[in-house]
């Protein structure tokens, strides 16, 4: 197809999206990233130029800026000592926020209906700055830049366009120019020193390269993003799922219980009393009713796309002539509904899909799009499983959700109308009432949490 002057290929089969990423070398993403992120973060003329430069390195070509921030994220958030302890650093600090709230309830039947996204949306964003920018991250300081952050996310699509952006996308460019300007003034500050290391990191590369610090301020609003968006969103459609269904709930409760075994006890051998631990491994690899929620959520919620810029004339699985200059689009929504890959009830919410190793076996390894897939597949794909189940956790052990005035959880439609650039949202609020479990309530602040994996040898 053509739009504009563009020639676009869509991909819609898994075998041959996997086909497109075994040609990463005439079939790339990078050259597609200046002209995204541009119109995005509001980088000016020298700063893109600096991202252009030497996008593909091959084997013997010096490395660009693009490649080694690439690698080097890909490295810090790749299984290793960096991602436990980032991992730990983020579900702490989501269950101090996931604590005080469980302080602030009332009385069961007391609490008033809190809309279910936007509560989520608020301790992701608030946990988020604090872990990776520290505690005096520009959102802590100024709780205002909590809605410019999202509405720049939801100006994205506007900002993408890049028409007198002030005017035609005026609600999420003021969003990015406030908070780029409060990241400026944290980095000028030397604020970042009190961050997570990879951002120190990310920072100290763009100094490298010839940067601004305030134009690495910009690129901090992509980080940002990626963060927290899908994060929050993911978690909304999970727990939103797992309320809905008591029985489901039921299963993965217990499945969680058997990986927590809250409260402390004597350890005899010892001599001493020991806490009980959240062992975050064991939730995706013992928990896995909890894991098929969370696959199928992102199943039914991603209908991204993954593109690619045709660098040379390509011939595609021996058959298809890609022509150079044209765009290669994997359209993971189609892929994700797909009857003949996911079965007569693709449309429909079956976690069941993903448990048990024989349908698993049968389905090609490259029809589950959620984290993109090749060379291109997230960076933090391993981290965000990490923290969003463990996010999930916290909540099933300390809160029960219901529906206002007793009636049943409503699951809405997704919302899809703009852009897939992210898991997306409902349709309608989802309000609901909080309340701190009548059984089975587990004190989240004296669970010890450990990225440590079970033992043969613990009691």
């Amino acid at each position: 197809m053509r739009i504009l002057n563009q020639r676009i290929y869509i991909v819609t089969s898994p075998a041959l999206a996997a086909a497109v990423q075994r040609a990463s070398k005439t079939l790339s993403f990078t050259p597609i990233i200046p002209e995204v992120t541009q119109p995005v973060l509001g980088l000016d003329d020298a700063t893109l130029a600096i991202v252009r430069r030497n996008l593909d390195p091959g084997p013997d070509d010096e490395q660009g800026y693009l490649a080694e921030i690439q690698g080097m994220v890909y490295a810090s958030l790749g299984p290793g000592t960096y991602l436990n302890e980032l991992t730990l650093d983020a579900v702490r600090e989501l269950r101090t926020k996931v604590a005080a709230y469980a302080a602030s309830l009332g009385p069961r039947g007391t609490n008033a209906p809190t809309d279910l996204l936007l509560w989520i949306r608020h301790v992701v964003t608030v946990a988020t700055a604090n872990y990776l920018y520290g505690p005096e991250n520009p959102i802590a300081l100024d709780p205002e830049l909590e809605e410019a952050f999202w509405d720049f996310d939801h100006g994205l699509t506007a900002l993408l366009v890049n028409v007198y952006p002030s005017l035609t996308a005026r609600k999420g460019h003021t969003g990015r120019e406030r908070l780029a300007a409060a990241l400026a003034d944290y980095l000028e500050a030397g604020r970042d020193k009190t961050g997570s290391k990879i951002i120190q990191k990310r920072v100290e590369l763009a100094l490298k390269y010839g940067w601004t610090l305030r134009m690495a301020a910009r690129s901090e609003l992509s980080f940002l993003f990626a963060a927290i968006v899908n994060t929050t969103t993911a978690t909304f459609w999970i727990l939103l799922r797992l309320y809905a269904d008591k029985a489901l709930l039921g299963a993965v409760r217990g499945e969680i219980a058997a990986a927590t075994e809250p409260g402390e006890e004597r350890d005899h051998t010892r001599g001493r009393r020991r806490r009980n631990k959240l062992r975050i491994p064991a939730l995706g690899d013992q928990c896995p009713t909890l894991t098929a929620v969370y696959n199928e959520c992102l199943r039914l919620g991603s209908d991204n796309f993954s593109n690619r810029k045709v660098k040379e004339d390509t011939v595609l699985a021996e058959r298809y002539l890609l022509r150079k200059g044209a765009i290669v689009q994997i359209a993971g929504g189609v892929i994700h509904a797909d009857e003949a890959v996911w079965g007569d009830d693709a449309a429909a919410f079956n976690p069941r899909r993903f448990l048990g190793g024989a349908a698993k076996g049968q389905r090609h390894p490259a029809a589950f799009r959620a984290f993109g897939g090749g060379k291109t597949l997230c960076p933090g794909r391993h981290f965000a499983r990490n923290e969003i189940l463990a996010f999930v956790a916290l909540v099933l052990m300390r809160f029960d959700v219901d529906a206002p005035h007793s009636g049943a959880l409503k699951v809405p439609e997704k919302k899809d109308t703009g852009l897939p650039i992210h898991i997306l949202e409902p349709t309608e609020p989802v309000n609901v009432v909080i309340s701190t479990r009548a059984e089975g309530a587990i004190d989240i602040e004296g669970v010890e949490i450990t990225m440590e994996p079970f033992s043969s040898e613990d009691p």
